[in-house]
This record gives C-alpha cells, sequence and structure tokens, in this order.
C-alpha cells in the first residue's frame, strides 16, 4: 500500500513538473484561458482582451483556403416569405410585412471534417442562411443542434483542435477530444446531442436549424426584446443510426449534397418554416439557467416558438466554387432592427468570421456576387485585394459638404450595465447538467441505447481513464440512469466514478 501511494505520488509530481504556463505570442503570461473579459459578470465582452483578440486571430488562419470549420458544404438559393409582421419587436422590413418576399442563399455543412470528408460522419450540422433584405444582407449562422459545446469564444480553439486530427499522428483520437471535454462540464447536453442519433442527420432537407444564440430584436421606439430563431423542415426530421450511416458511406460519401441538388433538380422544393422565441429583458433573470449561454436551450414549454415566415430553395447554383465555397457569412452581417446579444461565445464570432473571411477570400470578400447585397453599397473603404467596386468622385472621407451621412434612426441601442467592473469569471447560472438530463429522458428507449452505445464507443478507446471517469460523472449527473448505463458498458465502479468527478 505505502509502495502504491508513494507511486501515486512521484506521478503527481512528474505531472505538475512537466506543467507550462501558458503565454501569448510575446511571452506574457495569460491570467485565465477559459473566460472572456466582459463588463460585470454577464455583459459584453472587451475588444480589450488581447489574450482572446491573439487566440482567435492566430486560429482563424490555421488553414488556407479551406475553411478552418465548416468546409465541407452543399448551398443553394430561394426565397423566404413572412406570414407575420413582427413590427412590435422589431424595426426590421424583412420580418415587418406580411408576405414581403426575400431571397436567400443557404449553405449546409458539416463542422469539423475536410472538404472531402463523407457526410455521414458524427458531427453538427451548419445552417446559414444570407438574406438579400431591402436593408442589406442579414445572415443567420447556426447549427442543426439548438445549442453549443462551449459558451464562451476563447475556448473555441482548443475545443476545435481536440476535435481535429492530432498534430502528430494526423489522426481524429477520442482521446484528445474528452481529455479536452472532461474540463468542460458545460459540453454535457450538446456532447449527449452529438453521440445521439441526431449526429448523423439523414440528409440536409430533413433537418431542422438553430441560431444557437440569442440575438436583440430592436423596435422603433428602442425597446429591446432578446431572440432565438428556430428553423423547423417541412419535409421532417429523420436521423440515420451509426449502422445505417456506415452503410449510406459505403454507397456515396456525399449523398448529403446530391440529394439535395437532385431535389431541386427534380422540383422537389426543401422549405423550412422560420419560428422566433421572444424573451423581454426584465424576465432574463426568472429562468433557473442564463439564456444567453450558448450551451442552453430555450425550452418551447416555457418560451413559445411564433412562426415568422417559411424558406423555400428552388434553384442551385450554377458553379460550385464560384458561389457555394466563395460564400461568407457571419453572426455580424445585421440589419437595422437586430443586434448582438451579451452572449460570450456569439461575441467573439462577431470578431473571428469576417476576421477568417478576410484571410480566406480577402478583404473584399463582400463584393463577390453570392456574398454582395441587392442594394446598393456607399462606404469610402478601398483598394485591397480583389476590389472591383468604382470611386465615386474625389470625396473618400467623412465628413465633408458633399459626401455620405449617417443616419441618426439607425443608431445602436444603448445597453445599461449594472455592475460597472471587468471580469474574467464563468456566467451566473450555469447549471451543466439539467438540460442534459431532459434531453436524455426525452428520447425513446432505442434512442437511449444508440447514444450510450455511441458515446462508449469512443469512451473505451481513451487512454487517460481519469477522463473517462469523470466524462462519466458528468453524464451521471445529467440523469442517473445515463450515467449508470454507460458505467456498466465500460465496466466501471461507483467508485471510480466519483473519486474522478469529486476532485
Amino acid at each position: 500500500m505505502q509502495t502504491r501511494k508513494l507511486l501515486f505520488a512521484v506521478l503527481f509530481l512528474a505531472q505538475t513538473a512537466v506543467a507550462q504556463q501558458l503565454t501569448t505570442n510575446t511571452g506574457a503570461p495569460v491570467g485565465d484561458n477559459q473566460n472572456s473579459k466582459t463588463i460585470g459578470q454577464n455583459g459584453q465582452v472587451l475588444l480589450e482582451d488581447i489574450v482572446l483578440i491573439e487566440k482567435l486571430a492566430a486560429f482563424d488562419r490555421e488553414r488556407i483556403p479551406e475553411r478552418v470549420v465548416h468546409a465541407r458544404g452543399a448551398g443553394a438559393y430561394g426565397e423566404f416569405v413572412t406570414s407575420a409582421s413582427f413590427s412590435e419587436y422589431t424595426k426590421a422590413k424583412v420580418f415587418s410585412e406580411v408576405n414581403l418576399k426575400t431571397p436567400v442563399f443557404v449553405r449546409f455543412s458539416t463542422v469539423v471534417h475536410g472538404t472531402g470528408s463523407p457526410e455521414t460522419l458524427r458531427d453538427p450540422r451548419g445552417f446559414a442562411v444570407k438574406f438579400y433584405t431591402t436593408e442589406g444582407n442579414y445572415d443567420i449562422v447556426g447549427n442543426n443542434f439548438p445549442t453549443f459545446f462551449i459558451r464562451d469564444a476563447i475556448k473555441f480553439p482548443d475545443m476545435v483542435h481536440a476535435f481535429k486530427p492530432s498534430p502528430v499522428t494526423n489522426k481524429q483520437d477520442p482521446s484528445r477530444v474528452f481529455d479536452f471535454f472532461s474540463h468542460i462540464p458545460e459540453a454535457t447536453l450538446t456532447l449527449s446531442r452529438l453521440y445521439s442519433d441526431y449526429g448523423t442527420p439523414k440528409n440536409y432537407r430533413q433537418m431542422n436549424g438553430s441560431s444557437v444564440h440569442a440575438f436583440k430584436w430592436v423596435n422603433d421606439q428602442g425597446k429591446v426584446s432578446y431572440v432565438k430563431y428556430f428553423w423547423k423542415s417541412n419535409q421532417g426530421e429523420e436521423n440515420l443510426t451509426a449502422e445505417q450511416a456506415g452503410q449510406v458511406q459505403g454507397m456515396d460519401f456525399q449523398h448529403a449534397t446530391i440529394d439535395l441538388y437532385q431535389s431541386i433538380l427534380d422540383g422537389k422544393f426543401p422549405s423550412w418554416d422560420l419560428y422566433v422565441q421572444i424573451i423581454r429583458p426584465e424576465d432574463l433573470d426568472s429562468f433557473d439557467f442564463n439564456p444567453l449561454d450558448a450551451t442552453q436551450d430555450w425550452p418551447a414549454d416555457k418560451i413559445e416558438r411564433i412562426k415568422v415566415g417559411t424558406m423555400t430553395l428552388n434553384k442551385n447554383a450554377v458553379d460550385y466554387f464560384q458561389e457555394v465555397e466563395q460564400a461568407a457569412f457571419s453572426p455580424g452581417t445585421l440589419i437595422p432592427g437586430v443586434e448582438p446579444s451579451e452572449d460570450k461565445l456569439l461575441q467573439g464570432r462577431l470578431f473571428s468570421y469576417f476576421d477568417t473571411q478576410r484571410y480566406r477570400l480577402g478583404i473584399n470578400f463582400q463584393q463577390l456576387p453570392v456574398n454582395a447585397p441587392k442594394v446598393e453599397v456607399h462606404n469610402n473603404y478601398q483598394h485591397g485585394q480583389h476590389a472591383n467596386k468604382s470611386t465615386n468622385g474625389d470625396v473618400n472621407y467623412q465628413p465633408s459638404h458633399s459626401g455620405y451621412e449617417d443616419n441618426a434612426a439607425y443608431k445602436y441601442s444603448s445597453s445599461a450595465v449594472a455592475e460597472a467592473k471587468t471580469v474574467q469569471q464563468k456566467i451566473t447560472k450555469a447549471n451543466d447538467f439539467k438540460q442534459a438530463g431532459e434531453f436524455y429522458r426525452a428520447l425513446t428507449e432505442q434512442e437511449k441505447v444508440n447514444l450510450v452505445k455511441n458515446l462508449s464507443a469512443d469512451l473505451k478507446s481513451v487512454k487517460n481513464k481519469h477522463a473517462v471517469n469523470k466524462m462519466v460523472g458528468y453524464f451521471y449527473m445529467a440523469d442517473r440512469n445515463y450515467g449508470i448505463a454507460l458505467a456498466k458498458e465500460l465496466n466501471l465502479t461507483r467508485e471510480e466514478v466519483e473519486s474522478a468527478f469529486m476532485e
């Protein structure tokens, strides 16, 4: 027994000795690599957080010319038709007039895998919609999941590194994935979705979508409401089991792209109804979770989904590279009446998406036909890579007596900040496990079996058993039966799980 204790002590000291201090590129120590700097505990992220900006900027430039994430995708054109007016909540014209038709371009994608990867691989699916509105372009950039793995953008590069192939073996490795997530309890719900059959949608037509993030709707009086978007497929939602995914992949590794293209070619135009959930600012604190936390869903039984309109895809791209590959989306592509919420993950994405598009496609990526708005563009930006906008006279500055003017009607809304201090802290009401348990209990018995089988298959290959025990502890915290089923598959004792989780 003494020898065993001594061995554990030596191993602990060895691990401690090799631990390295995180630094910036200039060698400065990093004080907190898990929480962005915000105004108050739940306020906006600050641009002065140089660790966050440096980390995201470095991450955005890791790949050329392929997208770092969402590399494998398919796209199509269509139109969105409103079914109700929401002018009470937002001055955005696209949502304010009944039966208004707005052209759209949509790109579906897998997230982690490369451009030539099979579309049957277990992965969230991107669901990005570009509205060509009369007030400029508006992008709703989301996924087929209503939640995400992390709640702070400062964790995003690390998360993607864990999911991507090892820099040593060039192979994706569950040991790396769960080594990371054993430190991220907030991922419990989205990991459960990923390893359920929802992680392998049957195709792009038969999957739902979500904005994941909350945004602010602002009306003509400056009144703010918080909203989340939900796309419901009119083809129904269908997924593949792991066995079915393997069979489909054996026949065609790009089945979802071909399915979407062929359906539109045959005149079987797929459509989705767009719904919105609305929360008044004064009600944000009335839930047992933070509604601006991207790892949490807005329960439909507590927050009504209200239909906004219907999107129909009816035209394929003519040139895949020019249109689908060069399509560029960003949650920061907004119009008057829609603003970002204080969601910490969203706040980082506002910088990162534009930044990665400028790196991938050039500073003038918004002049490419698929990205260009249908309205005239008037600003003093000029030159740069791939610039094709003509000069509008001699005045390329503002203010001037003959140049462009501001319009006060489109100023941003104001935000009251109760805590007038900057911090690096986890958000209030993290509540990491409750919704994961609710998701598990809502599955059918067969879906529960599939989830446990899929998840345990990867966990069995994880080399660090401490990480395995900790992950099972997270799932146990979500639902007792969920944790017990996983522990049984992995031959773990209750003591092993508890000892890892309580550390």
